[in-house]
């Protein structure tokens, strides 16, 4: 896990690579890179590659970055891990190819070498890379499937500039900070802003399994490699059940240099991932687990429990215990690291500290078994909504919010505007999950944001087109049709991109073995619920745990925002009230629009 960052100016007219703007881009990301740092420029300085190092796999300084090819044709620098670098590698050597280090990141040089862009669907794991191909006199940009580790970009003056972080982008200064009404509006409606956008118009989040390649003829458009929508529409069981298809997808995410500990709940996914540490062969085992003293002790406390399912492995556990008083100090940090406006996060940030102040580099997250398992609402919710609503017709559904919202300004009445949205919008898939998942309705945007730039904000990011394009192809099944929804855009642009920023801020490489593209392809639940996750490991789950009921994460960090919150409350929903403090608090040149 590390940060990367460069430039390629390939316009005629452009300008060589300034070092003190790569120093720059270099120095805003020390967090996420404090082992090491490097940057490497082609011979006419119009390329040039920046890298932070954490150090995980093949800790010598043979693994250092940028790395460059034997022949030197080749220069990568390369955030992830790629877990299934051993097998390529004995490929790899077994075609005659020779290595020069022990560490993932030369199996890519290797491996581009012979297949190219081809090489991306061989790779298992977490990554984005930037690679420099002097044959060919090109830049190529990659991110993962599921976008778990992420990667910015913006085109200007003939120049490509790249950062695993929009404020690194920034920190350059090279790259507008004008604000995009179609970031905002995005982050208004869904609480995080979905990609491509960013908060800024002249940065672009590369798309999660796509490719970007820039030679001196230009910067191409973003090319998919790979279809989240698509894996659900065709997967099938590969002959494993589904405990042997997690087990080897938790065993491929230990593989490290450094120890591997794990956050622990209270819940299903967490256990599970550390029951299937054990039968993995991890012999210690360290796990984290996050309470508060608001809760101590009380019904809400989820920190008994977890060290009951500690000693139930076997683990060397421990609890770090949060005050109301730590968070508030903690805060300004929180929202200084926070790379993009989102409304969560914040738990994540605050384990991650607790998991580095035991000493450790690298930890597993239980995200995505909701997502996998169908563990949320939406999957029944939806199909429901969209088949129930389908049934109105539309200017029906249309007069129908129109009389709500003339009732809600009349004293004294006041109606949750998802009721509101309903008959309107849960027509179809795309309209019933931003009902699920929105957390303004378009039409409130004007009183946030301003009638123009309202206007122009909806108008370029389409929502209910994004959001359609998320189920693109059809994968058919109600259930995967979700699944599509709520990993594409709500565990893509909120859960996996929180969990990028808030553990880079503590130098914590988190792992995330649910969201595994083999994984996905070999597991299809039959129905929603969480029972083969909780049956994989070979020692069952403690029954108290197996057998709970979904209940959230619950906090008192919800009030204790609330009480540091200025202005008029939004409809008593400490989510919409929160939005509109992240950017009052961490982004002030957003709210000013």
């Amino acid at each position: 896990m590390c940060g990367v960052a460069g430039l390629y100016a390939y316009g005629a007219h452009a300008q060589p690579a300034d070092p003190q703007e790569l120093a720059r881009l270099s120095e805003q990301m020390r967090a996420r890179g404090p082992d090491g740092a490097g940057t490497w420029y082609s011979p006419d300085r119009r390329a040039a590659l920046v890298h932070r190092r954490l150090s995980i796999i093949d800790l010598s300084d043979r693994g250092a970055q940028p790395m460059s090819s034997a022949d030197g044709r080749l220069t990568i620098s390369f955030n992830g891990e790629i877990y299934n670098y051993r097998p390529l590698r004995a490929q790899l050597e077994a075609r005659g190819r020779i290595f020069r280090s022990d560490s993932d990141t030369e199996v890519l040089l290797h491996l581009y070498a012979e297949k190219g862009e081809g090489m991306l669907h061989e790779l298992r794991g977490m990554f984005a890379f930037a690679l420099w191909d002097a044959r060919r006199q090109g830049l190529l940009l990659a991110r993962d499937g599921f976008g778990i580790k992420p990667l910015y970009y913006a085109q200007a003056a003939g120049t490509l500039r790249f950062a695993s972080q929009v404020k690194a982008l920034l920190a350059g200064g090279a790259v507008s900070a004008e604000v995009d009404h179609a970031g905002i509006a995005g982050f208004y409606l869904f609480g995080s802003i979905p990609e491509p956008f960013t908060l800024y118009r002249a940065i672009r989040a590369l798309p999660a399994g796509h490719a970007l390649w820039a030679d001196q003829t230009g910067v191409g458009r973003p090319q998919p490699w790979f279809s989240l929508a698509e894996t659900l529409k065709h997967r099938q069981p590969a002959g494993s059940t589904t405990a042997q298809a997690l087990q080897a997808a938790v065993s491929a995410h230990l593989i490290a240099d450094v120890p591997v500990g794990a956050f622990l709940s209270a819940g299903i996914d967490s256990t599970a991932l550390v029951g299937l540490m054990r039968d993995a062969g991890q012999q210690e085992i360290r796990t984290v687990t996050l309470g508060f003293e608001a809760f101590r002790g009380g019904p809400d406390d989820e920190a008994p429990l977890a060290e009951r399912a500690a000693k139930h492995y076997g683990t060397r556990h421990v609890t770090r215990y949060l005050a109301k008083d730590e968070f508030q100090r903690d805060l300004p940090q929180i929202l200084k690291a926070m790379d993009q406006p989102t409304i969560d996060g914040l738990n994540t940030w605050l384990v991650s500290q607790a998991t580095a102040e035991q000493g450790l580099k690298v930890a597993l997250s239980g995200l995505g078994g909701d997502e996998l398992f169908g563990g949320y609402p939406a999957f029944r919710d939806i199909p429901r909504w969209a088949g129930l609503f389908s049934k109105i017709p539309a200017p029906l559904g249309r007069a129908g919010r129109q009389l709500g919202a003339w009732l809600q300004a009349l004293p004294g009445i006041e109606i949750n505007p998802k009721l509101l949205a309903l008959p309107e919008y849960a027509r179809d898939y795309p309209g019933a999950w931003l009902v699920r998942r929105g957390l303004f309705m378009p039409w409130e945007l004007p009183r946030l944001m301003g009638a123009e730039p309202a206007r122009d904000g909806l108008a370029r990011l389409d929502p209910l087109k994004l959001i359609a394009d998320a189920m693109t192809p059809d994968p058919e099944r109600p259930f995967d049709r979700v699944a599509a929804l709520e990993s594409g855009l709500y565990m893509r642009n909120q859960l996996l991109r929180d969990t990028d920023w808030a553990s880079m801020a503590h130098s914590l490489e988190v792992r995330v073995p649910l969201v595994d593209s083999m994984l996905l392809a070999q597991v299809r639940p039959q129905q929603a619920g969480k029972q083969p996750l909780a049956q994989a490991p070979s020692r069952p789950l403690p029954p108290e745990i197996a057998n709970r009921a979904k209940t959230g994460f619950r906090t008192p960090i919800h009030q204790w925002m609330d009480e540091g919150a200025a202005g008029p409350r939004e409809n008593g929903h400490w989510a919409r009230q929160w939005a509109v403090e992240v950017l009052r608090r961490g982004f002030p040149e957003a709210s000013a629009q």
